[in-house]
C-alpha cells in the first residue's frame, strides 16, 4: 500500500506534487451511505464505537480521494471525563445538563482520564492508523469554545454568559481555561500515542472575542497547549474559526505549524497577518458548493494560484461542510483540485 504524505509535506512547508485538500466534517451528513448510519445510531453512538466510526472516517478518503482522513468524533466528547454532562440535541447541537455558572461549578470539574474513559476513541484511532493509506487528524476543541457551552448550555450567538465571566470573574474564568486547557494536552497526546498523525485545535467560536480580549483571556491557554504538545513530532493545526481574521496577527509566536483561514481573509492576507511563518490552510466558503461548477472550479483555482505563491498551502473550506452539500460535487472538486494544482505546481517550478 503506497501511503500519501502530501498533507504532511505541505503542513512541513515541503515541496508537494500536488495541493492537498481535506474537508472540514467529511464525514457527514452529504452522504447518503452517513444519512442510513445516523437513521439507526446518535453520533455519540457511533463514537462509541470504534469499528463503525473507523468506518464512518474512511467512508470520504474512499469516496472523495482527499489526502487526509478526520477522525469521527465530536469536540465535546472529552467533557464527559471531566464531569460534563451533555447531549448532542438534533437541530441546536451540545446541551449541558449541569452548566458552569460558579467557582464550585470549576471546582467540580475533574481531571480528564483519557484512557479509562475514552478507550474508544482511542481504538478508533488505533483501527485507522493500520487501515489508512494517508494521515490522520485528530482534533480537540479549544478551551474558549467548549467554555462557552458548558457556560451558555448550549449554542449561543451572543456568548453573553461567556463573556460575563469572562470579565467579571476573571480568577474563575482562569482556572476553567487551565483546566481545560490541561484536558486538551492529555486528549491529543494520548491521539499521537494512539497513531494519530496529526491533529487541529478547534477554536469555532473564538470570533466572538476582540482582539484584546482573545490576548488577554484566550491565548495564553492556547499557547500553553501547544507548547506544551510540541516534543510530538505531527503537524499541529490551530483553526481559530469563523470571523477570526482580526486576531490573526496576535497568533506570529504559536507553536503551531498550520494556521487555518475562513473565507473572510485571503490566503495572502492570512498568511501577511501571522507573520509568514506558518503552512496555510483553506479557505473556500462551504456555500459555494452549491454554486455551477464553473463557477466552484474558478473559485479553486484562484485559491490553488494563491495559495503556492509560498510553500505550505492545504486547500480545504473555511468552515465545516454542510448537508446540502452534494458528493458528486465534492469529488469532482477533489479530483480538480488535484488534477490543477499538479499542473500549476510544474508550471511554477519550470520558471524558476
Amino acid at each position: 500500500m503506497t501511503y500519501n504524505d502530501t498533507f504532511i509535506r505541505a503542513c512541513r512547508q515541503q515541496d508537494t506534487d500536488h495541493v492537498p485538500v481535506w474537508y472540514m466534517r467529511q464525514a457527514g451528513r452529504y452522504d447518503p451511505e452517513y444519512r442510513k448510519i445516523k437513521e439507526k445510531y446518535s453520533l455519540l453512538e457511533i463514537c462509541s464505537q470504534p469499528e463503525l466510526a473507523a468506518e464512518v472516517t474512511l467512508m470520504p478518503v474512499r469516496k472523495l480521494g482527499v489526502d487526509a482522513a478526520i477522525l469521527y468524533s465530536d469536540i465535546m466528547n472529552p467533557v464527559a471525563s471531566i464531569g460534563v454532562k451533555f447531549d448532542i440535541v438534533k437541530n441546536i447541537g451540545p446541551v449541558i445538563e449541569n452548566r458552569v455558572a460558579t467557582a464550585a461549578d470549576v471546582d467540580r470539574l475533574k481531571p480528564i482520564d483519557v484512557e479509562g474513559d475514552l478507550s474508544h476513541v482511542l481504538e478508533t484511532i488505533a483501527i485507522l492508523d493500520k487501515e489508512l493509506d494517508v494521515p490522520l487528524i485528530t482534533f480537540a476543541g479549544a478551551p474558549f469554545t467548549i467554555a462557552s457551552y458548558l457556560i451558555e448550555g448550549r449554542p449561543s450567538k451572543s456568548y453573553h454568559r461567556t463573556k460575563e465571566m469572562m470579565f467579571s470573574q476573571p480568577r474563575v474564568w482562569e482556572k476553567l481555561m487551565d483546566k481545560l486547557g490541561d484536558m486538551v494536552i492529555a486528549y491529543l497526546r494520548a491521539h499521537v500515542k494512539s497513531g494519530g498523525k496529526a491533529f487541529q485545535l478547534f477554536d469555532s467560536w473564538v470570533g466572538a472575542l476582540a482582539p484584546r480580549d482573545f490576548e488577554r483571556y484566550v491565548l495564553p491557554t492556547i499557547s500553553r497547549i501547544f507548547a506544551e504538545l510540541s516534543d510530538l513530532d505531527v503537524p499541529k493545526i490551530y483553526f481559530p474559526g469563523v470571523s477570526s481574521g482580526e486576531l490573526l496577527p496576535s497568533l506570529t509566536k504559536l507553536q503551531a505549524d498550520v494556521i487555518g483561514l475562513d473565507w473572510r481573509v485571503s490566503l495572502t492576507e492570512g498568511r501577511r497577518r501571522t507573520g509568514g511563518g506558518f503552512a496555510i490552510q483553506g479557505n473556500l466558503d462551504p456555500y459555494l458548493l452549491t454554486a455551477p461548477m464553473d463557477l466552484l472550479k474558478e473559485r479553486a483555482k484562484d485559491l490553488i494560484d494563491e495559495g503556492i505563491q509560498e510553500p505550505g498551502y492545504i486547500f480545504n473550506l473555511g468552515h465545516g461542510l454542510f448537508p446540502e452539500a452534494s458528493l458528486d460535487t465534492l469529488r469532482e472538486l477533489t479530483e480538480y483540485i488535484h488534477a490543477y494544482s499538479e499542473q500549476a505546481l510544474k508550471q511554477a517550478a519550470a520558471q524558476k
